[in-house]
């Protein structure tokens, strides 16, 4: 096992988009599965007293979810499931992932989103202000992707501002232990005023990216450095091409607190178009992040 992947759980269709992709990226990078129910907390209300009836019923209830999801896990992937208790369902996913050294936590897209589209919820959102692991966010419609699909591709949209290192570790270290592909995206260019020469500019910057990157990349990893062009960002995401199978790895926001997660501008905008899973990673890793996985998957990836 390289890993742990911790998955937020509820008994719906975002739920089991989140379990879908958190089975696939387990399978892939053999790592294990966490499935995590969160519970309201002991202090959830001053108003109507505990009853310890009621409380057990509603564990027994959120057990019961979870065996049932846990049934649907594919034999390959070992997983457990854990009824935790928190002050809101991220808090509670984010402790559960801190105790179990998680590498990623999954979340679903929040319900009436598209089908293949981001809508951001209230867990998402809060997980993306306060997490110091990377967040995966599974689009709306994950669990009708054939299990088997895999992942193929690992999209980085990179650029050589502060963090941009920890993204392309944390996009290598996953293309590494999945065996997939790794493309690198600019989208940054496409922003420049009015006047400037967008595609030309766009050009030079990826050059300039391929180049950084190329540079701190291992060996044997093969990327393709590609420039989203369009008069925004949404527009140069939709004239990508996505693969069913496909993972896209953004960074977190400069202003975000070193080792937490704000989602920046163009992550932002491009969850409006993207048609696969987004990780949002943190501006700074501790040791035991990216590069770590990486250098296990690789001493153990010739199985």
């Amino acid at each position: 096992m390289s890993g742990r992947i911790v998955v937020g759980y509820t008994a719906n269709d975002a739920g089991a988009d989140a379990l879908a992709l958190g089975a696939r990226l387990a399978a892939a990078s053999e790592s294990s599965l966490d499935l995590v129910v969160v519970l309201p907390g002991e202090d959830r209300s001053v108003i109507t007293p505990p009853d310890a009836g009621y409380d057990r019923y509603v564990h027994d209830k959120a057990q019961a979810w979870l065996d049932t999801a846990a049934a649907t896990v594919p034999d390959a992937v070992a997983s457990e499931t854990h009824v935790r208790y928190g002050d809101s369902f991220a808090s509670g996913l984010l402790e559960a992932a801190h105790e179990l050294a998680a590498s990623y936590i999954v979340v679903g897209a929040a319900n009436g989103g598209l089908r293949g589209r981001h809508r951001l919820g209230t867990v998402a959102n809060e997980l993306l202000h306060s997490a110091d692991v990377p967040v995966v966010l599974a689009p709306e419609g994950a669990r009708r992707i054939d299990p088997l699909t895999g992942i193929t591709r690992v999209t980085a949209a990179v650029g050589l501002r502060p963090g941009a290192d920890v993204l392309l570790e944390e996009s290598v270290a996953l293309a590494t232990s999945t065996g997939a592909e790794l493309r690198l995206v600019s989208l940054v260019a496409i922003d420049l005023p009015a006047g400037i020469a967008g595609n030309e500019s766009a050009a030079m910057h990826a050059d300039e990216v391929f180049v950084h990157v190329r540079a701190g990349l291992p060996k044997d990893i093969e990327a393709e450095a590609v420039v989203g062009l369009g008069d925004s960002i949404e527009e140069a995401v939709s004239h990508l091409s996505w693969e069913p199978g496909e993972i896209a790895v953004v960074g977190s926001s400069r202003l975000a607190r070193p080792r937490r997660l704000f989602l920046g501008s163009t992550a932002a905008k491009m969850l409006h178009e993207l048609p696969v899973p987004m990780i949002v990673v943190p501006r700074t890793r501790k040791k035991k992040g990216a590069r770590a996985r990486a250098a296990e998957t690789t001493n153990g990836a010739h199985r």
